[in-house]
């Protein structure tokens, strides 16, 4: 007897490995999951995961995203987010959501497009994961071109930088150079949890209005 996609339960904080799934039932899968799910899907070669965030993922991954949009906008650098947008490519049978992703200086190969094919555009410059319940595996993002991707776990921020088709990990941001991201995202996540969303991310706005 088949199961129904619709009668599987995965629990927040965990997570369901699905094989031998082929790209049309992936492609099913998504459609039937809707885009205002709560599950993430992960793909490759055939393995399908499905996870659901628990709520302080979810406030990690806003915050963060919010800090590199006021950055983006106070340095006056077009930019598309797009959030948890799936990055499929058909041909590597390669899908991901990550928690988070920016166009910037690709950001015009994105403008008014409503799915994403890695067979014909090129990747996000900037993937974000939140690795608090889980750990992300990087060979998604590597077989994607992604070129760079940052981990934000118990320890902090992480960046991964895409070199020769692997990632090295880097203590600065390409896309923020001579900016101090690392201990800029730290800080003002850490200033979330004590202060609150609104006075950190006011403080962050007058970090950058004294330092840039």
């Amino acid at each position: 007897m088949l199961l129904e996609l619709q009668q599987v339960i995965v629990k927040p904080g965990q997570q369901m490995l699905l094989k031998d799934i082929s790209w049309q039932q992936l492609e099913n899968i998504l459609e039937e999951l809707g885009e205002k799910r709560a599950a993430r899907v992960s793909y490759s070669n055939g393995w399908l995961e499905l996870m659901v965030p628990l709520p302080e993922h979810e406030k990690d991954k806003e915050i963060i995203g919010d800090l590199v949009k006021i950055l983006l906008e106070e340095l006056d650098i077009d930019f598309e987010p797009l959030g948890s947008t799936t990055l499929k490519n058909e041909l590597m049978k390669q899908a991901v959501e990550p928690d988070a992703c920016f166009y910037i200086k690709n950001c015009a190969a994105v403008i008014g497009k409503k799915h994403i094919d890695l067979n014909i555009i090129p990747p996000p410059d900037l993937a974000i994961e939140i690795d608090i319940t889980s750990r992300t595996y990087f060979d998604n993002y590597e077989m994607l071109g992604v070129p760079e991707l940052w981990r934000y776990t118990q320890n902090g921020l992480q960046i991964n930088l895409l070199e020769q088709g692997k990632y090295i990990e880097a203590n600065f941001s390409p896309n923020f150079p001579n900016i101090p991201i690392i201990e800029l995202v730290n800080e003002y996540v850490q200033q979330t949890l004590n202060v609150g969303r609104s006075q950190a991310i006011r403080a962050f706005k007058n970090w950058i209005k004294n330092n840039l």
